[in-house]
């Protein structure tokens, strides 16, 4: 029997700018201006809007319309969607559905732009209908929240929530640029303020001692809203996602995603609150477990693990829920949050693969877990409460 075969293989490049700024929309802001790529007819430019900025920004709309006309860099495509977000935005199809219909009523091609404004759940679906409407239409991420400017929205994935499970449906799709503007992080609650430093917490133990040393010496500034101590961090904890993207598995093909570390204790126990826990609260309390399970292995030791649930404490994260102990014996129980590291394998595909920390800036991988000395780092952060 004859068998014929053809090997394919080609390579793509991907670029995208990260610019931090404040006040994108001012009129005297070159940033937008300069980021469409010259044609013979200006491109389109439709808006999606999260709710909660629309109304602490009630004339942003407007300022987006006068940028238009005074720099003729975009057509503005009105009128703009206004969507409530938040993790809701992502467990149902109705506003999936309703950014496609836009695309489809205003002829949002793949030479027109799609603008997000909102926080990272916002911007995960927008990004996902983006991705899968006529294949990939050019995305423009304004994230407003710390969380989004500093992690959710600075890399390839787009998703939303099916079965029960976060982040089931997803792509990866390199957006078109994404636009950092501090000025929305003025208006954010105490809660949303603070959530987003759980991700800056984490990718500074992972891989930069330094950078986890800044965010303890400016703790108190942080909890005070010291808005230039915050955009110091959103861009360096960009920068380090960003880079981290660069050098290894931008499309998560293995197994190994340091980047998730403590997040699968927080998928699970953002799923068991109803989400009423904000993402990054839930980071923090994963990283807490996990650093606490590390130290309990012998493997962190007991001053860098005080650190780490210190540093927590002191930007002002509480790391227990009640939902922690849960069917705390019965760890394949759908409501245990046990049961979330069989998800977690499953959303990683492959072996199930788990980044502990031996100390600040040395992260390791397992690929199995002691059940009952996780049991004993729940318990202990139940105790510590």
């Amino acid at each position: 029997m004859v068998m014929r075969s053809i090997l394919q293989a080609f390579e793509v490049r991907y670029s995208y700018p990260v610019h931090c700024t404040h006040r994108l929309f001012g009129l005297d802001n070159p940033i937008l201006h300069e980021l469409f790529a010259p044609s013979a007819s200006l491109p389109k430019l439709w808006v999606v809007l999260d709710q909660a900025v629309a109304e602490h920004h009630p004339n942003l709309l407007t300022e987006i319309a006068a940028y238009a006309q005074a720099s003729q860099a975009f057509s503005l495509v009105e009128p703009s969607l206004i969507l409530a977000g938040g993790e809701a935005i992502k467990q149902t199809t109705e506003p999936l559905q309703a950014v496609y219909d836009g695309i489809n009523r205003y002829a949002i091609d793949r030479h027109s732009y799609l603008m997000a404004i909102g926080g990272g759940a916002l911007i995960d679906m927008v990004g996902y209908a983006a991705a899968t409407a006529h294949r990939g239409v050019r995305l423009i991420r304004v994230p407003t929240t710390v969380l989004a400017q500093n992690d959710a929205a600075v890399g390839v994935k787009n998703s939303i929530n099916a079965f029960g499970k976060k982040n089931f449906l997803g792509t990866f799709a390199p957006p078109y640029a994404v636009l950092n503007d501090s000025h929305f992080l003025t208006t954010l609650s105490e809660r949303d303020w603070r959530s987003g430093i759980a991700e800056a917490i984490k990718v500074a133990l992972l891989k930069d001692p330094a950078f986890f040393a800044t965010i303890e010496r400016t703790a108190a500034a942080l909890r005070q809203r010291d808005l230039a101590v915050m955009e110091d961090q959103v861009f360096r904890c960009a920068e380090l996602h960003l880079a981290h993207i660069a050098g290894g598995d931008p499309f998560e093909r293995g197994s190994a995603r340091p980047l998730d570390f403590g997040h699968w204790a927080a998928h699970k126990l953002e799923q068991l609150s109803n989400y009423s826990l904000r993402h990054g609260e839930a980071v923090a309390i994963g990283i807490a477990l996990d650093c606490t399970y590390s130290y309990l292995n012998a493997d962190l030791a007991e001053a860098d693990w005080q650190r780490v649930l210190t540093c927590l404490t002191a930007v002002g994260f509480e790391l227990y829920h009640p939902a922690l102990s849960n069917q705390l014996e019965l760890p394949e129980h759908p409501q245990s949050l046990l049961s979330g590291l069989a998800e977690f394998r499953e959303h990683l595909g492959g072996q199930l693969t788990i980044t502990l920390m031996r100390g600040i800036g040395q992260p390791y991988d397992v690929h199995t877990i002691d059940l009952p000395m996780m049991q004993q780092a729940i318990r202990y952060l139940a105790e510590r409460a």
